[in-house]
């Protein structure tokens, strides 16, 4: 009895967080219904997978009446073997011998003839749950061109690692439109990818990335999750993560993304892209780290900490140069606002060190900040005296009426 007791506290919390089943598993447990008997497309990358690391690529093609017939390449490549921002060749997929077209070279959307003989697209790939990650432009691309040959689209649901309740960010706007920000949504927008997808169909927000391009609706169909809430990290699933992308190794790293990616293209930060904290820290030469630390716990900002760290990078623009600066951490996850914790470090970066303002020295990628940022007006208001201040009103003001739109697509609660 002792030792069957034992047997049970090993194996109960496991089990306790292996509770959330993804859209590639459920449509298994479908006995594949919807694809057998059709000619498949497959739009996915690495962490197209089902909780014990099979790829959804094998899976398919050894699916009993289902017919893969072609792979579609994002950034990345499908098997993962393309730096970030590297063009994907088209190619012969060695392990099944399909052929791989890319959408992340010269086309960004599958071509037409590229479509040819293919009866549904199918979409499995693992999101970030923030507008600059280019898989969801990819996924509203895919669907606009399987629209226009009347190709249905099958998304196999995956969790948010953010989680379904952070909306951060103002919306796109008009001349802001780019692969980085593909649509008229916040930074961080609070959906799976089975619900962003629903809500552009209906929405009419699928229109190309300037906007003048009138909208089409695809057939389109959701494999939802079981067990996914929307107060679930990606933590909090029991999935084995399978980074999406180089930078992204940990379920951490897609939190903080969003927490350091505007700053680090302010161009004048390491924010640990080099070293084995992506997006974990934000350092330089001439900080004095313990400073630095001193002026952030002052602002007392919600539901994050920080402490000095020191690194040196192993590549990159800083490799093998001794920087100074924070690492942070949300301990209170809930209470915290990802998107600002950066630029309150800028503030206090400002205070200690006017004279290193990147949008002064000229190192701060304007345009692309732009374009990430979805508009130019938060930069020209925080750019002056980088005081979170002059620019928060502005972050925030389309996160409500943005929380009502898309909560009439919610697939969880």
């Amino acid at each position: 009895m002792r030792k069957l007791l034992l047997l049970l506290l090993l194996v109960l919390p496991i089990a306790s967080h292996s509770r959330v089943k993804t859209g590639i598993e459920v449509l298994r447990d479908r006995d594949f219904a919807g694809l057998r008997g059709k000619r498949v497309g497959l739009v996915t990358n690495p962490s197209g997978v089902d909780s014990s690391l099979k790829s959804t690529i094998d899976i398919l093609f050894e699916a009993p009446g289902v017919d893969l017939v072609a792979l579609f390449g994002p950034e990345h490549g499908v098997r993962g073997d393309a730096y970030a921002g590297d063009h994907v060749a088209d190619s012969k997929d060695s392990r099944t011998g399909l052929p791989v077209y890319s959408i992340y070279g010269p086309y960004r959307e599958p071509s037409q003839e590229m479509l040819e003989g293919i009866d549904v697209m199918v979409y499995d790939i693992q999101d970030v749950g923030t507008r600059s990650y280019t898989f969801i432009s990819t996924l509203g691309l895919v669907m606009r061109a399987c629209a226009k040959k009347g190709i249905e689209v099958m998304v196999l649901d995956r969790p948010n690692p953010l989680g379904g309740l952070k909306i951060e960010g103002n919306v796109v706007e008009p001349g802001f439109f780019s692969f980085v920000s593909q649509f008229r949504i916040p930074y961080v927008y609070g959906m799976t990818v089975g619900e962003f997808a629903r809500m552009i169909n209906s929405e009419g927000m699928n229109h190309g990335q300037k906007g003048n391009e009138p909208h089409l609706y695809c057939k389109l169909t959701v494999i939802p999750m079981e067990g996914w809430t929307r107060d679930m990290t990606y933590m909090d699933t029991g999935l084995p993560w399978v980074l999406p992308s180089p930078n992204i190794p940990y379920p951490q790293s897609a939190i903080n993304y969003p927490s350091a990616g505007i700053a680090g293209d302010c161009g004048f930060l390491n924010i640990g892209i080099g070293y084995n904290l992506p997006f974990g820290t934000f350092a330089a030469e001439w900080i004095d780290a313990d400073a630095l630390m001193d002026k952030l716990v002052s602002y007392d900002l919600p539901g994050v900490s920080f402490r000095p760290i020191h690194y040196k990078p192993f590549y990159g623009a800083w490799k093998g140069v001794l920087l100074h600066g924070v690492q942070y951490e949300y301990t209170d996850y809930a209470a915290a606002t990802l998107t600002l914790t950066q630029f309150y470090v800028m503030q206090a970066i400002g205070e200690l060190y006017p004279e290193q303002n990147p949008f002064k020295t000229g190192k701060a990628r304007v345009e692309m900040l732009g374009k990430i940022c979805g508009t130019d007006y938060v930069m020209k208001l925080f750019s002056k005296n980088l005081m979170v201040s002059d620019m928060i009103d502005y972050w925030n003001k389309d996160v409500e009426s943005f929380r009502d739109l898309s909560s009439k697509y919610y697939l969880y609660f």
